[in-house]
């Protein structure tokens, strides 16, 4: 239960404390008093939209804070420990800032959280209806979502069944669509990777081949000049014909060392170095005479190498830069190509599932519409029960269920139905409102007060099928007076039994009835202050409503008629 609401800066609001509690709270007040300000400050705790023009002037933001005791709800207070925040006995606080720049801000037991958020944890408590609620109400979409949440557990499951189906099926059928319009673009495709692929496998190229064959045509191609250096370098090191070379000089450096290693060890040490030095260019030489040995010039292997490197090179120049990444791109271009080639197949696998999806959706679709139907009747007897209670005894209000022939519809009971996300029904709130009328839609068949108490009539109806805890009216009673208006009060009165109620009213007979009457006053200077919300005793709801009845506080006229009506209502003043 909402217990208070705080507001700071919001449109004539400058600060002020609402005390609420149990039952049914009336709010009423002069014309531009603030009252509507009270809903606005609702919507804003609920998570609604922030408009920064309801900022007062001349305040840097607004601030609505409310209070709410929680204790017999567990799923909320399980939503406010999610959200990080606090609950303080038996209450959390909810929290809403608004600056004049058009930031906001939201709270939730002190933390703070996206207004989304805050929406989730605060709209399951709080109902809020408004004139526009009852405009809406003429919408064939919001009688459809009327009549599904009247239908309860059982219509929303039916309904998130068809929605998932719906869902794969329109996600199949866009699939398909899209398969079929690029099959010239994939046919296209496919031919182009088959033409790679075939180039790359008619030259078959290894990893680090082209590598390889690089080096090889560099040795062919200077095969005579290699051979050429490495037989001077040879004889160099060791030569066959006599000349000085590298290995007798080293020999007899060897040898003189030798020849003095008993005069000091030192040059024995150094002996043994050239020793080694001898034997490593002994293996040198014979190496470099195994290479010039080795190297025979080949004109033919020469242009089979330039031949397979030309062949190499067409590749990398299409494919990658190394053989590597054009086996890489082969690799892919297989995968893909394998894919491309099972387009007849895959369109064949998604209309067999699409056809699988429409026989599926057509069974959910007729269970789905069958709730409705069962539903209908039974809002359509409550809702005619709740008019007769609201001073409309000749009105039958009846809630029409039907489905549009449509070619390529949904197939139910042998029939083709146009089907959405929501099913293949429209649903259409029919009003009868005198004997003998013929029922009309309510956009042509209701006037303003006659709309108004179908709208109270369907929250009543509602609050028994998916309950409230708090219920807000703002001036939902327009259009009503005289005993309509008296039955309206009772009906909120009845209502209040089961949860709690706040009405903005400028009725005196729906104020009759109030459990609690709160009256906003302006100040001399056109703000409201705490010391302008007045929760009133007996003498000042006389006074209140005969203000209400005749504009007079004083009239003792009006002053009568007001004892009349509350004690009419129940309240009669203390």
């Amino acid at each position: 239960m909402l217990e208070e609401l705080r507001i700071t800066g919001l449109g004539v609001i400058d600060s002020a404390t609402l005390e609420l509690g149990p039952g049914l709270t009336v709010i009423t007040g002069e014309t531009g008093a603030g009252k509507t300000m009270v809903v606005t400050a609702l919507g804003l705790l609920l998570g609604g939209r922030a408009d920064s023009g309801a900022v007062r002037v001349g305040s840097k933001s607004a601030r609505v804070e409310g209070s709410l005791r929680v204790s017999d709800l567990p799923d909320v207070a399980e939503a406010v420990e999610a959200a990080g925040g606090e609950i303080e006995g038996e209450h959390v606080l909810l929290a809403r800032n608004v600056s004049a720049e058009g930031r906001s801000r939201a709270f939730v037991g002190g933390a703070s959280v996206p207004v989304s958020q805050l929406a989730d944890v605060a709209e399951p408590l709080v109902a809020v209806h408004g004139q526009s609620d009852q405009h809406r109400l003429l919408q064939p979409r919001a009688q459809r979502d009327a009549l599904d949440a009247f239908g309860g557990e059982n219509t929303t499951r039916l309904l998130a069944d068809y929605r998932t189906l719906y869902t794969d099926l329109r996600e199949t059928e866009r699939e398909l669509a899209e398969v079929v319009a690029s099959a010239r673009e994939r046919a296209r495709e496919a031919d182009l990777l088959r033409f790679g692929l075939g180039e790359i496998e008619a030259v078959a190229p290894q990893p680090g081949e082209d590598l390889s064959l690089a080096d090889e045509e560099r040795r062919l191609g200077h095969a005579d000049t290699l051979r050429t250096a490495a037989e001077s370098a040879r004889e160099a090191l060791s030569s066959d014909e006599g000349n000085p070379d590298a290995l007798a000089a080293v020999a007899a450096a060897r040898t003189l060392l030798d020849g003095v290693r008993e005069h000091d060890l030192a040059t024995g040490e150094l002996a043994d170095r050239v020793a080694e030095i001898t034997y490593l260019l002994s293996d040198v030489a014979a190496d470099v005479a195994s290479y010039a040995d080795g190297l025979e010039t080949d004109p033919s292997r020469l242009a089979a190498v330039s031949e397979r490197r030309a062949a190499l090179t067409t590749l990398t120049r299409k494919y990658g830069e190394t053989a590597e990444e054009v086996l890489a791109w082969a690799a892919a271009s297989a995968g893909r190509l394998a894919e491309l080639d099972d387009t007849d197949d895959r369109i064949t696998r998604l209309r067999e599932k699409g056809d699988d999806l429409r026989a599926r959706l057509g069974p959910a679709a007729a269970e789905l519409s069958a709730a409705r139907t069962a539903s209908a009747a039974t809002l359509s007897a409550e809702l005619t029960g709740e008019l007769d209670s609201l001073a409309m005894p000749h009105a039958v209000l009846d809630i029409e269920v039907r489905q549009t022939p449509a070619d390529d519809g949904l197939e139910i009971g042998g029939e083709r139905v146009r089907f959405g996300s929501s099913g293949v029904d429209e649903v259409e709130f029919l009003l009868s409102a005198d004997t003998g009328s013929e029922p009309r839609p309510l956009g042509k068949g209701a006037s303003g007060g006659e709309l108004s108490r179908v709208m109270l009539a369907l929250e009543v109806a509602l609050a028994g099928t998916s309950p409230v805890p708090t219920f807000v009216f703002d001036e939902v009673d327009s259009g009503v007076g005289g005993k309509a208006a008296v039955e309206v009060g009772r009906r909120l009165a009845s209502l209040a039994a089961t949860a709690q109620v706040l009405v903005v009213t400028h009725l005196p007979q729906v104020a009759a009835f109030a459990d609690r009457h709160v009256v906003v006053e302006k100040a001399s200077d056109g703000s409201v202050t705490t010391s302008g919300l007045t929760a009133l005793d007996g003498a000042g709801r006389e006074r209140e409503l005969s203000r209400m009845f005749a504009g007079m506080e004083e009239s003792e006229t009006a002053l009568a008629h007001a004892r009349e009506l509350l004690e009419s209502a129940g309240h009669a003043s203390g």
